[in-house]
């Protein structure tokens, strides 16, 4: 069976910008909310973007600032995009839609045309042996949906998926329904991308989460940002970025790619940035080898304390380290193990920029380090940001103004749905928690993540998959596999606004429950209800719709657990009142600050303009580890041994997609037009294979003697080290096997995928 087509488009390639953002950005934003929707709905949409009276952008889960905001336009061209998708009225993907194509005949079309369809308007069901979703009421989706849960043998063979958008509202109830229904089976999008993040931060700080606050990176000496494009994956972090170099910071680059988003930006409300040109960001690019970032790092650390030596008491913060730190000596002395030149040889780069590197931080302490998927979608990426760590304590850099760690999450509020509970290894005093507010004895074995939850369904042990937003089949690694695991469920369900391949390839029942979106009016019978996120730096704010719904059909989806628990338990003791929660989500705060630490008046401090900061222990150098101390860790480089005719492959994303959903085939910041099916090599390794430039080829994997394989990509020569390659996903996630993960956090290894290239022959 035929996943995604896989013909081409028509490549163009053009010089790469040199500069981010910029009048191009401006003009492309409204295209994309304009050819969807009039222009009053449009304005409306874009002028309540990310305002303090208005909504969380459905994209990035970067911060707002903490003060002034621009009454002009405080979001980027890739929110307006998924706006842009929200208020889309020029076309509803309607039950006309599914009368018209089957679902075979879906499968043909590209995620593009899928997301073009517009906004679902109404709920829809697709029985075992039809050819053609049908609508379906409310009221009879519910009562099938828990026919179903019901009849299970154990609620651990249903699975509860988790995407990002879901609200703290949402989130909290979600998992309150389905600890009550008796499983942890609560997998989520972090688990495949930070959960190597979470589990790291744990280990070493206490708390999976930045030690950032929002004015830090203004106030930086130094920013070091590893793994991440933040041009195209979170374009807002460029406008402090930008303040940061006109206060003087350096701002180092580590990435295997060179990305316009890290060498200058030019920002579209400042008149001095259009006529001048706009602000070089990086001070020193360091393009490094795919996945050698631990090398890096320990090559550093060797290197600072060389420094130390020469000039004691002036590199390394000994004070520090002997008052909040345990595990210095040890990590110390695994350093001994290690010769600097092997260290630097894994990296690709010569001792001299390192030596660079280390000569930048030597005398600073204000340093922040950021990263993203680069640094966490690694075999050894728990270790590696271990690493990121051990520079941070070296220098004292934790708890400082100015400094700490900053994991940049992707999707918005990703990080607030785990806050909230959304966790398939929850700890035992937040069950201990959910048992003294509501008078329920929660689960407490842990539950699958969404690798584990995969290989359930596969296996035929799951058997329902209910997924609160997302798209699960694309998002995941080896997509045949995961399609396989869905069409063996006995029902799949998908809360939804958009349609995606993942309401495609389903178990024998499924059906689409469409929600409401960020943007759009949330009236219950108290009135009009506003949501809660929280950002990437611990900030939770509301979010408040404006827009009319495309569809009176739509529900909430707070209202969509509370109506599915209620058919759920109908015939069961609860100790729940669904209803009374969805009249007014007070109500649902109020019981949140009764479950989960931090949020004390919740409902008064979340209505004060810009929200509130949650508690964050290493901000105040307070360690909520074991032993309340911070941890120096000792990790261990791995080497990646390479065929002469592999590659390691890198997948990412284009300037014209947020995570799974594409929103055009342009990426204008790689010179990319028309096509996303390319793969960006190194000059010397496509004549090495005796290719040549736009030649189409096919990906190859080989795994357990398994061959898989990615057909027709464009070759497309880039600057990138040799050794390497990049291509998109989720086009590429057919390469990794299920089980390619992360030690110690299970996330795919999407970032580190073993390849050849063959000629590819003709259709």
């Amino acid at each position: 069976m035929k996943l995604a087509p896989d013909t081409l488009t028509g490549l163009k390639i053009t010089k790469p910008d040199e500069t981010a953002a910029g009048l191009t950005a401006v003009t492309v934003s409204f295209q994309h909310v304009f050819r969807n929707t009039d222009l009053v709905r449009g304005w409306k949409a874009l002028y309540h973007l990310n305002q303090k009276d208005g909504y969380d952008c459905p994209s990035c889960a970067w911060p707002d600032p903490d003060d002034h905001r621009s009454s002009i336009a405080e979001y980027c061209e890739n929110g307006a995009k998924a706006v842009a998708e929200e208020v889309m009225t020029r076309h509803t993907a309607s039950p006309v839609l599914f009368q018209r194509y089957s679902v075979a005949e879906l499968l043909e079309k590209d995620d593009l045309w899928l997301g073009q369809q517009g906004r679902l308007t109404q709920p829809m069901m697709i029985r075992k042996g039809q050819t053609h979703y049908e609508p379906i009421s409310w009221d009879d989706a519910f009562q099938r949906i828990a026919d179903q849960l019901n009849a299970l043998a154990s609620p651990d063979e249903a699975v509860f998926y988790t995407s990002g958008r879901t609200s703290n509202e949402a989130a909290f109830l979600y998992q309150l329904f389905v600890r009550q229904f008796g499983t942890n089976n609560l997998p989520d999008c972090s688990n495949m991308c930070h959960e190597s993040t979470s589990v790291a931060l744990a280990e070493t700080l206490g708390v999976g989460k930045a030690s950032i606050v929002y004015e830090d990176l203004e106030k930086a000496d130094v920013i070091m940002i590893m793994g991440q494009n933040p041009g195209t994956n979170a374009p807002r972090m460029l406008t402090p970025l930008e303040q940061a170099k006109r206060n003087g910071t350096t701002i180092i680059a580590v990435n295997p790619l060179v990305e316009t988003g890290l060498l200058a930006f030019k920002y579209p409300q400042s008149v001095r940035d259009m006529v001048l040109g706009g602000q070089k960001l990086t001070d020193l690019y360091l393009q490094i080898r795919i996945n050698s970032d631990l090398a890096f790092l320990k090559a550093v650390c060797k290197l600072l304390l060389e420094e130390e030596k020469k000039t004691p008491g002036a590199v390394i913060d000994k004070a520090f380290i002997e008052k909040y730190t345990v595990g210095y000596e040890d990590f110390i002395k695994s350093l001994e193990q290690y010769e600097l030149s092997d260290l630097v040889g894994q990296t690709g780069l010569s001792l001299e920029e390192v030596q660079q590197t280390v000569d930048i931080l030597k005398h600073k302490k204000k340093i922040i380090i950021c990263w993203a998927m680069g640094l966490t979608q690694h075999r050894n990426a728990v270790q590696t940001i271990n690493e990121v760590i051990n520079v941070l304590l070296l220098k004292g850099s934790i708890g400082i103004e100015g400094g700490g760690a900053a994991p940049i999450r992707g999707h918005s509020n990703v990080q607030g749905d785990r806050t909230m509970g959304i966790w398939e290894r929850p700890k035992p005093e937040f069950l201990d928690k959910l048992k003294t507010v509501f008078g329920f004895e929660p689960p407490r074995e842990h539950g699958f993540s969404v690798v584990e939850a995969v290989q359930s369904m596969h296996k035929g042990e799951a058997k329902v998959f209910f997924g609160m937003g997302g798209n699960f089949l694309m998002a995941v690694s080896d997509t045949d596999y995961t399609a396989e695991a869905m069409q063996r469920c006995k029902l799949t369900v998908q809360v939804s606004t958009k349609l995606n391949r993942s309401h495609l390839v389903h178990g024998e029942t499924a059906i689409i429950l469409p929600c409401l979106a960020r943007s759009d009016r949330d009236v219950q019978a108290s009135g009009e209800q506003f949501v809660t996120t929280e950002a990437t730096t611990g900030v939770v704010q509301q979010s408040r719709g404006t827009l009319e719904p495309v569809s009176k059909h739509l529900k909430s989806e707070p209202e969509i657990v509370a109506q599915l628990a209620k058919a759920v338990f109908r015939s069961r003791k609860n100790t729940v009142d669904w209803d009374q929660l969805i009249t007014n989500y007070d109500h649902i705060r109020d019981l949140i600050e009764k479950v989960i630490p931090g949020f004390d008046k919740y409902n008064e401090r979340v209505r004060k303009p810009g929200g509130f900061y949650l508690p964050n222990g290493p901000r105040e150098r307070k360690f909520t580890t074991k032993d309340g101390k911070a941890h120096f860790s000792v990790n261990v480089p791995e080497k990646i041994e390479l065929q002469p005719d592999e590659l390691l492959l890198m997948t990412i994303r284009s300037h014209d997609q947020f995570n799974t959903t594409i929103y055009g085939r342009e990426d204008r910041y790689r010179g990319i037009h028309n096509e996303r099916r390319v793969v960006f090599m190194h000059a010397d390794d496509i004549a090495h294979r005796g290719l040549k430039p736009q030649e189409v080829v096919n990906l190859q994997s080989r795994y357990d003697g398994k061959i898989r394989t990615a057909e027709r990509f464009v070759v497309v020569p880039y600057n990138i080290p040799r050794g390497s390659a990049a291509a998109y996903f989720p086009e590429t996630n057919v390469l990794l096997p299920i089980d390619q993960v992360a030690l110690g956090s299970l996330t795919p290894t999407s970032k580190s995928i073993i390849i050849t290239i063959e000629k590819a022959g003709e259709m």
